[in-house]
């Protein structure tokens, strides 16, 4: 990932990552479990592990070779972030793309007309690597239905987002580190969280369509059931949205999305044409315990904090760094725009440093939205059988540390664990759940 892809990826985090959950496989290769009685001894252990194991074994080998495969990649994105800056540095590029800048006389132009020319130029120059990440390796392990104009077409509208948000965004910035000069790093932040505030709630209007059609789910048993458990859950919206990822990806997900009046649901039209009823809900109540423990204003405070440590980190090592090469890369000091390439370089850096933590708290509200989930939709298979959908691209059965370390989500063992677990505790306790078995 490019120093420009991670710092939209964080900027948009709140709008992806702490709603969205994404599901794969079909519905109809994994086990049926049946309990005899409500009576009958269950054992968590022996149905967790009878549902791993229905793995075939080539499907696991592909699944751990596909994500083992993606802890290299975070080491090959920061090399990757790293050339891409030793270009800008060192070979001149920045020290043009500043001349070029200086035609104008206003600073603020001068800096939008730097930072529109580093944007398109790291998206040209990281190119190579991100076709065979995002392209050659996902149809490789059939995790992708684009073709590669469809895919490039996708990929440009990326850049074209990400030219027009991070300008703006980078532009401020740049003018706080101006006024505030040795305090620049704690507005940095601030701006930083503001933006992101403003990206969750022009996100789901305006960013998500660019990709996929959103059209109303139309009337009938589905829309009531998820409506029905948007308003037992407090959820304000009366909007359900379905939306074409089928194009995309033969995986499945669903999201509540926005704040305010963009608030809104939304599930893809996979979501619905390969999953049972039970699973579809299990999902959707999922999605929905992001909105109630409020982990989208968690997110905010966490990526705060994330903000001001990883803006502090960079005032630090720039100046560290540029006593060293200074001279070289004309750069004179953190309010110039030539410094950007390696401001950006740090800052993906301090990213790649942060990936346990990062992952480890995204987890874990991951986990708390799927307890969430098995209260509210009382459905532990549908959610077991979802969970086992995500073995296509995730390993199923990792170690400890590689979960702690690798995984931003509970890994399938972990939540079909906890869903077994629900469901040997309600077993004596739910006429309901005795009467599904």
């Amino acid at each position: 990932m490019s120093k420009m892809k991670k710092l939209i990826f964080i900027l948009l985090l709140a709008f992806v990552m702490p709603i969205s959950i994404t599901y794969s496989q079909t519905a109809d290769s994994v086990p049926d479990r049946k309990v005899s009685s409500a009576t009958e001894k269950f054992d968590p252990i022996a149905a967790t592990n009878a549902y791993i194991n229905s793995i075939s074994t080539k499907d696991k080998a592909m699944s751990d070779q596909y994500f083992e495969g993606g802890y290299w990649l975070i080491l090959w994105s920061m090399v990757v972030d790293i050339i891409v800056a030793i270009v800008f540095l060192f070979y001149g590029l920045s020290k043009w793309m500043k001349k070029i800048s200086l035609r104008v006389k206003n600073v603020n132009l001068q800096n939008l007309i730097y930072i529109m020319f580093y944007l398109v130029f790291s998206f040209l120059l990281a190119f190579p690597y991100s076709f065979y990440k995002d392209f050659i390796r996902e149809h490789h392990y059939g995790l992708s239905n684009l073709s590669f104009g469809a895919w490039l077409g996708e990929d440009l509208i990326s850049l074209a987002v990400n030219v027009v948000l991070l300008s703006i965004l980078l532009v401020i910035i740049y003018f706080a580190i101006r006024k505030a000069k040795e305090r620049w790093w704690i507005w940095a932040a601030i701006i930083s969280t503001a933006f992101m505030v403003v990206v969750l709630f022009i996100g789901p209007v305006f960013i998500a369509p660019l990709y996929n059609s959103y059209t109303e789910l139309p009337a009938g048993k589905v829309r009531n059931e998820i409506l029905s458990l948007a308003r037992a859950n407090g959820i304000p919206t009366d909007h359900v949205y379905e939306f074409d990822a089928s194009k995309q990806t033969k995986r499945i997900s669903a999201n509540v999305s926005g704040i305010g009046k963009t608030i809104r649901i939304s599930l893809n039209d996979n979501l619905l044409n390969r999953c049972s009823p039970a699973e579809i809900k299990s999902v959707m109540a999922h999605e929905m315990g992001h909105y109630v423990l409020h982990h989208m204003q968690k997110y905010l405070l966490f990526f705060v904090i994330m903000f001001f440590l990883g803006f502090w980190l960079c005032h630090k090592t720039f100046y560290w760094l540029l006593r060293i090469w200074g001279k070289k890369w004309d750069i004179t000091g953190i309010s110039d725009i030539g410094g950007l390439p390696l401001l950006m370089v740090i800052l993906s850096f301090y990213l790649f440093l942060a990936t346990p933590i990062t992952n480890s708290y995204s987890r874990q509200t991951e986990a708390e939205a799927d307890i969430f989930g098995l209260n509210a939709a009382r459905e532990p298979d549908g959610f077991a059988q979802a969970a086992m959908m995500t073995s296509e691209y995730r390993k199923a059965d990792p170690g400890h540390w590689e979960e702690i370390i690798f995984y931003d989500h509970p890994s399938p063992r972990s939540r079909i664990l906890m869903a077994m677990k629900w469901k040997a505790e309600n077993l004596n306790n739910s006429d309901e759940i005795s009467q599904k078995e």
